[in-house]
């Protein structure tokens, strides 16, 4: 194993999910990250694409998620670091996510369980439609169980 893609949403989760992946880097010799987002219009705000200019509202968009991505990259390992260790992608998040697989060559991808917003609970989680479109094979991040 090589590339390790960890997909990281704005979750309070995201740091378990980054936790994870870094110990299945550390038992895999010469293992590197690469933090992953893919980030698209949020469904609760389609009106506001029309009141705004669509191409600076996804650079706010993105922007945001490369500055988040970057704040959790400084809890990287420097030995587990990859060349780009941060990549966001314009797009929806599952179909994002198989293309980085395919971009960056992942060997593993590693992803949070699911979100609890009411449009993953009608549609499916992002996790389960990566599941069953990866090209790699996917650890999948519960939540820790309360004690």
């Amino acid at each position: 194993m090589k590339t390790i893609l960890v997909a990281l949403d704005n979750s309070p989760r995201a740091p378990e999910v980054l936790k994870a992946a870094i110990e299945a880097a550390n038992a895999a010799p010469d293992a590197k990250l690469v933090l992953f987002r893919a980030v698209g219009i949020p469904p609760e705000m389609p009106g506001l694409i029309w009141q705004t200019d669509a191409p600076s509202l996804m650079d706010l968009l993105r922007d945001a998620a490369k500055k988040d991505l970057e704040a959790h990259a400084a809890n990287v390992p420097a030995n587990l670091r990859s060349e780009h260790l941060v990549s966001v992608e314009i797009g929806s998040p599952w179909q994002g996510i198989c293309t980085a697989i395919e971009k960056e060559k992942a060997d593993l991808l590693v992803i949070g369980s699911h979100g609890y917003g009411v449009v993953d609970r009608i549609l499916g989680t992002t996790a389960a439609k990566v599941v069953n479109n990866a090209s790699c094979s996917v650890l999948v991040v519960r939540p820790a169980r309360a004690t």
